[in-house]
Formats: C-alpha cells, structure tokens, sequence
C-alpha cells in the first residue's frame, strides 16, 4: 500500500480548493493500491484556506501571518498513523508543499522561490523510515512498493 496526498488523487483540497491530479495516482487509490490523505485538512485547516510557507525555523505561516505549525504537525501525525495502520511502504507526496514537499520546499517569503528541505509530513515519515516520494517520481515508488510486497 501507498500514502498518497489527496490533492494528487484529484480530490478538491488544496488551499485554494482545487486538486492537482494526477491520474496514474488516482488510478492507485480506485485499484486500492493506495491510501489518500490531506494532511493539512487532516489536521483541522479549512477548504480553501490562506496560503502557508514553511519559513527556515520549521514553523508554518499563512499569508496573514498566522501561525498554523500545530494544525501542520496534526496532521503529519495523523498521515504517519495512517501509514501504519495501512501497513504503507512508502507515500507519494505533492512537491514543494509545506507538508508534503520532499527535497524542495517554498522559503517561507510567498516570493515563489524554492529552497532545500522537506515540509513537515514529508519530514516526520523520512524520519519514521517511510520513503517519500514526489508526484514526479511514481515509477521509483511503485518499485519501492514492489520491493517490499515481495519480501
């Protein structure tokens, strides 16, 4: 099984409510090869909700300046339960997203520009062993999947 963010599997929960499909993700949640999860809606943020950045001393802020690192942290939590309650072996997550974003997260400034680093759900599974991949990596996943399948 794979955890997957929501929004890749098309479902409508992006801060701005909208999805950014990608159909051979949603093809793994409808084949039930995969789990989907909204970790920033998961958490208790609205649909839509003010942008968030992850700014450099890990903690999460919208646009407005609210602090919303809690709601973030919730929401990792609850997307690393589901990992294991779905026995996942590894999660597609959406890149550059405060939460999901792995390798490449937005530097906090809402001025568009990426820097290094992972969002806070990317982060907690790296750090639980899970391997995360991106939405530009799907094949390196499905082989990992079938990796442990097979073991």
């Amino acid at each position: 099984m794979i955890l997957v963010s929501a929004c890749l599997a098309g479902e409508t929960c992006r801060y701005d409510g909208r999805s950014n499909l990608v159909p051979a993700v949603r093809a793994l949640v409808e084949a039930g090869k995969a789990v989907a999860v909204c970790p920033e809606a998961d958490g208790g943020l609205p649909i839509p909700r003010a942008p968030s950045e992850l700014q450099s001393n890990r903690r999460v802020v919208n646009d407005q300046g609210v602090d919303v690192t809690a709601e973030y942290e919730r929401g990792a939590a609850l997307a690393l339960a589901a990992c294991r309650a779905n026995d996942c072996s590894c999660a597609i997550l959406k890149a550059r997203s405060p939460s999901c974003g792995k390798g490449t997260v937005y530097d906090g400034t809402f001025s568009h520009v990426c820097v290094p680093g992972n969002g806070i759900t990317a982060d907690l599974l790296l750090k639980n062993g899970i391997p995360v991949f991106t939405e530009d990596e799907i094949q390196e996943a499905l082989e990992t999947e079938r990796k442990n399948h097979h073991e």
